[in-house]
């Protein structure tokens, strides 16, 4: 997980929008990598936090869910921000109990929030942040990648390619490395086949053995 922030005079607002700074999932890997540098020259700070898998693993088994893991984080970009005013893409359809979950872990009360879903299609300044945590997670993709010497796609639940490689993990009857999220419902269900599949094996193999001692 990769959660970013950015620190822009409002004055500069326009001057995002004018270098097509928009919602990052309607630009191409190539077109965030190449506004990335110009937005960090036009921002007064880039705030950017990296929560690998493990770490993520380890606050759901203490039952922290991601919801709060992300208002965690983003309070702590708020904090060091420093910011007169922040706005927030909301995560659910409520952003009013993601604004209170964010503010129960700041230190300080005194910014003021604007918290709306779609925040990122409205506001120049939360397309660049979006923008620029996608090219830190791209970079991380690349980096396990290169690690591995293995294209597993863009490590999502929805690419085959990532589904097939951690399938290929658990079949290496390893424990799985740390930049696999372990709590994560794919890797779960996943894990889930491995043992039904195994399980199946087995009965299967034990099967076969009677009947041949039934034959001799």
């Amino acid at each position: 997980m990769v959660i970013a922030g950015v620190v822009v005079d409002s004055k500069y607002e326009k001057n995002l929008k004018a270098m097509g700074v928009k919602d990052s999932k309607e630009l191409t890997p190539k077109r965030r990598s190449e506004l990335a540098p110009k937005i960090e020259e036009l921002c007064k700070s880039v705030i950017v936090l990296r929560i690998p898998a493990c770490k993520i693993d380890s606050y759901r088994a203490k039952k922290v869910n991601l919801d709060v893991i992300e208002a965690m984080k983003m309070a702590e970009i708020i904090d060091v921000a420093g910011a007169n005013k922040v706005f927030v893409d909301s995560l659910g359809s409520k952003p009013e109990n993601f604004k209170k979950r964010i503010q129960k872990h700041m230190t300080t009360n005194s910014t003021e929030m604007i918290v709306e879903n779609y925040c990122d299609e409205t506001y120049p300044v939360v397309s660049a942040a979006s923008i620029i945590a996608k090219v830190e997670r791209d970079k991380v993709i690349e980096e396990i990648k290169r690690k591995v010497n293995f294209d597993f796609g863009v490590g999502y639940s929805h690419d085959e390619r990532t589904i097939n490689f951690v399938k290929k993990l658990l079949e290496e009857k390893k424990p799985l490395p740390p930049y696999v999220r372990q709590s994560w419902v794919t890797t779960q269900v996943l894990q889930e086949e491995s043992w039904q599949r195994k399980l199946k094996d087995f009965f299967t193999k034990r099967e076969k053995c009677k009947g041949e001692q039934y034959e001799g």
